[in-house]
């Protein structure tokens, strides 16, 4: 099947650009000018993947992304900010409120292809893949591609949950920021993007949920992150 796109953004120039090119190469692509006209299209039909403007004539698609990430409906789908913005603030919010990736303009439409390529893979299911590794009161379902804390689902978006299972694969490993970027199948991030270390921030605000408990993503200064094999409250 054909993956379908929505791109909202307010330049008619770089959409018709940008939605010529990814068609090009296999992808329906929908284009939406302002946020109204992308929240009507999002309410309409769905979309493998939302390549999105944060500035736009009616509003910051800032908002928009918190709506999405607050609807179970949308609350997966992969999100690509596209943005003049380049202040590692703007970026740092985009991802902690729920984007996926972050590209700045102006960009390499083959870049673009290959971030949301990635995005794809990352969010289409494993039907092999049908084990539950399990860390005391978490578990991390592959098949599912859920983490559940004491049963419970886990509020991750899909490069978060691909970011776990990583550092879940190597317990007691310490990873360097490249190790964990070649490891998430070509994400193609900056060598100065912080987004792996926001990305671990939001991921042990869900799963390290009781403070009286160690923690179990641990960042080893000057080399990475080590996902800690057991916890003082494990058997």
């Amino acid at each position: 099947m054909t993956p379908r796109l929505l791109l909202i953004d307010d330049d008619a120039r770089l959409t018709t650009m940008v939605g010529d090119y990814l068609r090009r190469n296999g992808f329906e692509v929908e284009t939406a000018g302002t946020l109204h006209a992308g929240r009507e299209r999002l309410g309409q039909a769905s979309y493998d993947a939302l390549l999105l403007d944060l500035m736009l004539p009616d509003g910051d698609g800032l908002e928009l992304t918190r709506e999405l990430r607050g609807n179970p409906r949308t609350r997966r789908l992969p999100l690509l900010m596209l943005t003049a913005r380049g202040e590692p603030t703007d970026r740092i919010v985009g991802l902690e409120i729920g984007a996926d990736d972050y590209l700045p303009k102006p960009f390499e439409p083959r870049e673009l292809l290959a971030r949301v390529k990635a995005l794809l893979r990352r969010a289409a299911p494993e039907p092999a893949a049908d084990d539950v590794l399990r860390f005391g009161r978490l578990e991390i379902d592959l098949g599912a591609r859920q983490a559940r804390l004491e049963g419970k689902a886990c509020d991750l978006t899909g490069h978060q949950f691909d970011l776990l299972v990583v550092l879940a694969r190597s317990p007691g490993r310490v990873l360097s920021r490249d190790q964990i970027m070649d490891s998430l199948k070509g994400h193609p991030l900056e060598a100065f993007d912080r987004s792996i270390d926001v990305h671990i921030s939001r991921i042990r605000a869900v799963i390290e949920d009781d403070p009286k408990v160690p923690k179990r993503v641990l960042t080893v200064r000057g080399s990475g992150y080590v996902f800690a094999r057991k916890q003082d409250t494990e058997d």
